[in-house]
């Protein structure tokens, strides 16, 4: 175990001592969670498990919940943003919840003209490609964030002991959004931005890092005991280019919520080429996608870290035989961590049946509960 981990595998009350007296990291609610010991170096009474995207698609009463409701409408009503997070808790067991939000959530509270296009995904009203529209960018006012801060107290109340893990996008994904304007395949524009004007490249990544940063900071004040930076797109990236360009901000945005103790875990996808990088900008468990075994990322890694991942999200469609073979050899790959929270590669696609993932679920669990 690393002496970074051994310093922080205890959620000591000097180590969050910065955390509101009634967070459930304090208040002893969430602390010794079959999670929350996974995500800190220590052994727990089972594997934990919880899924990217399972508050959503795939639900039915996600979908009756959502009819006719806008998605970011959806994001910034509390209440309804508290019973989508509950759903998949309630109906799969899983060992926590995950906000349900949106990565463009921030950029649209500070003002930034951005909507989901069904189909399509975050598009903005005007692409930010220029410094002088990069510095004309508004800032994210503090109490923009009340209605997030109100959804996770909602939530967290109603979990109880189990955790709530709360996210957002890192900057090169909620950058390369801005650029493009939208989704894309390559991430041409901001890549040749960060060569072509890196001071442009340099103001954006630092208006996304702050950003970022006060949108998991209002959900560790309202009671996120742990806290997820999605890097969708960094895998278009070579590693020479993550660390020139991208790595000190994604590390920026990691070290707006360093005080208050709680585990940082940072995931990307296409990333196996990036994970020591990652790492080092500050996570203290690294998500692993389903293209690169959990054994080989720890030997990456150089050991030491917990890791999190990795189910290929395919395999959910493939019948059980074939998901339970491959989530035993996920299970095997991760002994070689410290300790395994286990997930998919990625999210869980829309056409999944709710099924597969309870059976996955109790499956995980009733293979690695430790006997005394």
């Amino acid at each position: 175990m690393t002496s970074s981990l051994r310093q922080r595998n205890l959620l000591t009350d000097e180590q969050l001592k910065h955390l509101p007296a009634h967070h459930p990291l304090r208040a002893g609610g969430t602390a010794d969670s079959p999670m929350m010991r996974a995500l800190t170096g220590r052994q727990s009474v089972h594997r934990p498990v919880w899924f990217m995207r399972q508050a959503g698609r795939s639900l039915p009463e996600y979908l009756k919940v959502r009819e006719g409701v806008p998605m970011l409408d959806a994001c910034l009503t509390p209440s309804l943003a508290a019973e989508i997070t509950l759903q998949p808790v309630r109906r799969h067991n899983v060992d926590a919840g995950i906000f349900f939000s949106d990565i463009v959530i921030p950029m649209k509270l500070a003002g930034v003209g951005v909507d989901i296009v069904t189909g399509r995904g975050p598009v903005l009203d005007t692409p930010v490609r220029t410094l002088e529209e990069i510095k004309n960018l508004p800032e994210l006012e503090d109490s923009a964030l009340d209605p997030i801060r109100e959804a996770v107290e909602l939530t967290v109340k109603e979990l109880g002991d189990t955790p709530l893990i709360g996210f957002a996008g890192a900057p090169f994904t909620v950058a390369a959004y801005m650029v493009e304007g939208g989704p894309s395949r390559d991430h041409l524009r901001p890549r040749t931005m960060m060569h072509a004007e890196p001071e442009a490249w340099e103001a954006l990544g630092q208006w996304a890092a702050r950003t970022s940063g006060q949108f998991l900071r209002a959900q560790i004040e309202a009671g996120a005991s742990a806290v997820q930076l999605f890097d969708s797109w960094a895998g278009s990236l070579s590693e020479a280019d993550y660390r020139r360009f991208v790595q000190k901000h994604s590390a920026d945005a990691l070290a707006m919520v360093e005080e208050f103790g709680v585990p940082r875990i940072h995931f990307g996808t296409g990333t196996a080429e990036l994970l020591g990088a990652m790492h080092e900008a500050g996570a203290d468990v690294v998500g692993v996608d389903y293209r690169l075994s959990l054994t080989e990322a720890e030997q990456r890694l150089g050991g030491g870290i917990p890791l999190q991942g990795n189910i290929d999200p395919a395999l959910l469609a493939s019948g059980w035989d074939a998901l339970r073979e491959h989530t035993d050899q996920v299970l095997a790959a991760g002994n070689s961590a410290p300790t395994h929270v286990v997930n998919l590669g990625h999210g869980v696609p829309p056409s999944t049946d709710p099924a597969v993932l309870t059976r996955l679920v109790e499956y995980i669990h009733t293979q690695t509960t430790q006997h005394e």
